[in-house]
């Protein structure tokens, strides 16, 4: 598995775009290789775990949250994560799966400050909101979340625009519709959004002859 998802990044990066994330049986396989002792170099599996699994509620992000709550709750065990690092990736993961175990981990006294960090830039929590507050009367660390989010602290503690912002415009003549950015001979590849991207524009028009290239020009001012 990492020869063959070793192999496809060095193709994408040969057509400038970013690899596909990871499936749900890489990852599966990738949650195997990381239970090992003698696991061969640790550091890229961990970068792909936190790295190459897509967020929300995709069925690898799934896997990749099952693995990680286990882990803090003692059901599984990974020499290379400990339950902090597992609670703290589960953190990184905006919200789905990765909430109900967060919740969980308020309970947890060792790890509910890392839970009360995460969930209080989780803006994704739907109904899962409601087991926040119901925890509130009895749990402190509950009722930091709770004051995080009426704070608005996923916000405030964000970095603050540039005062200014300076682009370039890439003006393309004529009428532009949907065809032009998204050719229809190329429909096969839209599921994959940076291959598709590829084909944006690809048809010459007045003043474009090779938009890739051209816009690539325009970035290098800058």
């Amino acid at each position: 598995m990492l020869e063959a998802y070793q192999q496809h990044v060095q193709t994408r990066s040969q057509q400038g775009i970013p690899p596909l994330p990871l499936n749900k049986q890489q990852v599966a396989e990738l949650v195997e290789l990381l239970k090992k002792p003698d696991a061969d170099n640790p550091d890229f599996l961990i970068e792909l775990l936190s790295e190459r699994v897509p967020p929300g509620v995709d069925e690898a992000a799934y896997v990749k949250a099952g693995f990680l709550a286990a882990i803090t709750q003692g059901q599984t065990v990974s020499p290379w994560i400990t339950p902090q690092q597992a609670a703290q990736l589960l953190g990184t993961m905006v919200g789905g799966y990765n909430v109900e175990p967060l919740i969980k981990l308020l309970k947890h006294p060792q790890l509910a400050p890392v839970a009360v960090k995460a969930l209080s830039h989780t803006l994704l929590m739907f109904d899962a909101f409601h087991d926040v507050a119901e925890q509130v009367k009895t749990n402190t660390f509950a009722q930091q979340v709770m004051n995080s989010w009426a704070n608005g602290e996923w916000f405030t503690q964000m970095p603050p625009l540039a005062e200014k912002l300076t682009y370039c415009v890439f003006k393309v003549s004529g009428e532009t519709n949907t065809d032009d950015l998204s050719p229809a001979q190329d429909a096969w590849s839209r599921p994959d959004i940076p291959l598709h991207a590829l084909a944006m524009l690809k048809n010459p028009r007045p003043g474009i002859d090779n938009a890739l290239q051209q816009i690539s020009d325009l970035k290098q001012k800058g």
